[in-house]
């Protein structure tokens, strides 16, 4: 069995649970400079660069992962979410690049066996991708709107090297995450198409937006239904929203990406909004009850946390939706079948 249909195979049993935030997590480390440097010579203070852990204090990422598995996360991810050469640039480190997205795979790899072989439940380890600091889609520079710092195919580069490196890692799924452009995250499908062509087999994809307004928009401008048009084609096993607002802002969105999308539905929101401080103040049983909403309506298939969120919201999200049904995959949407498009396929 693939690891597609195993995941599908789990996901029609229960509402499943992804993992939370690893920046939060890391801050309560308190870690120094010489902590996030080790002994790797860098010429750029590397305090802030969270991804690098997996090679100066893997440990630390190793004790995150395993908490948000023994709350009860049958997913996690890989603390990869920087780690391409663009924005491995900031800190001098793009050359590492590779070698950070391995260990960080190996890391959540191994926790993920191990608590798979202590009760037989499959465990899974997502790779994300994070959208990087630079946008296809709009001009950093207002005063030349054609302007672009980057363009497509150096992209697609740049999203390669991190997905190749994930799968030698033995990621099991590719999460393009905290999507704000869209063009940005085609050519992170482009990045896995041209991956699988060279493997020679399948990279399943999970996809997740971000909204940068309450109208329900990412910052290229794209609806949550606009932006599942324009993915659908990668046939992502899961589509979904992450970030943006609190589990409160999102559930009108949530709904709509529910009645539209004929695959899995994943959403892992922040913990609220941040206090005037950067902080997040939203308790996991607040955090809990607000999506147990949308497991009560049959709206999500996997549920997870984003910024603020720790194990200890995972485990009360695994407690509010335990004995709760998994949303059904619903038929070709009407939308869809009246614009003559074919149905996607999915393995049951």
């Amino acid at each position: 069995m693939s690891i597609r249909e195993t995941l599908l195979n789990e996901a029609k049993k229960r509402v499943l649970l992804t993992d939370g935030a690893f920046g939060t997590q890391i801050q309560n480390y308190k870690l120094s400079e010489e902590d996030y440097a080790g002994d790797l010579g860098l010429s750029h203070d590397q305090k802030g660069n969270n991804d690098i852990l997996a090679l100066t204090k893997p440990e630390v990422i190793d004790t995150i992962t395993r908490a948000y598995l023994e709350a009860g996360s049958d997913m996690v991810s890989t603390n990869t979410f920087s780690a391409n050469i663009i924005s491995q640039a900031d800190y001098g480190a793009e050359h590492l690049v590779k070698e950070i997205n391995i260990a960080s795979a190996r890391i959540a790899r191994k926790a993920a066996d191990d608590f798979a072989a202590k009760d037989g439940k499959p465990r899974f380890v997502a790779g994300a991708i994070g959208p990087t600091n630079k946008t296809l889609s709009l001009s950093p520079d207002v005063n030349d709107p054609g302007y672009r710092e980057i363009d497509f195919d150096y992209l697609v580069a740049v999203y390669r090297e991190q997905v190749e490196a994930l799968v030698e890692g033995g990621v099991d799924f590719i999460l393009i995450e905290t999507v704000f452009d869209t063009l940005n995250a085609k050519a992170g499908v482009m990045a896995v198409r041209e991956a699988e062509a060279a493997l020679g087999r399948e990279i399943p994809m999970m996809i997740s937006m971000t909204l940068t307004d309450l109208s329900g928009r990412n910052l290229s401008g794209h609806t949550v239904e606009a932006f599942w048009y324009a993915v659908r084609h990668a046939k992502p096993i899961t589509i979904g929203l992450n970030c943006s607002f609190g589990a409160d802002q999102l559930r009108p969105h949530v709904q709509v990406l529910a009645n539209l999308a004929d695959t899995l539905i994943m959403v892992y929101p922040n913990a609220g909004l941040p206090n005037e401080l950067g902080e997040y103040d939203e308790l996991p049983d607040q955090t809990a009850a607000l999506v147990k909403e949308w497991a009560d309506k049959g709206q999500v298939n996997i549920l997870g946390g984003c910024c603020g969120s720790s194990p200890a919201h995972i485990a009360a999200m695994a407690k509010a939706v335990a004995n709760l049904p998994p949303r059904t995959l619903p038929d070709v949407p009407v939308k869809t079948r009246l614009a003559g498009l074919e149905p996607m396929t999915v393995a049951a």
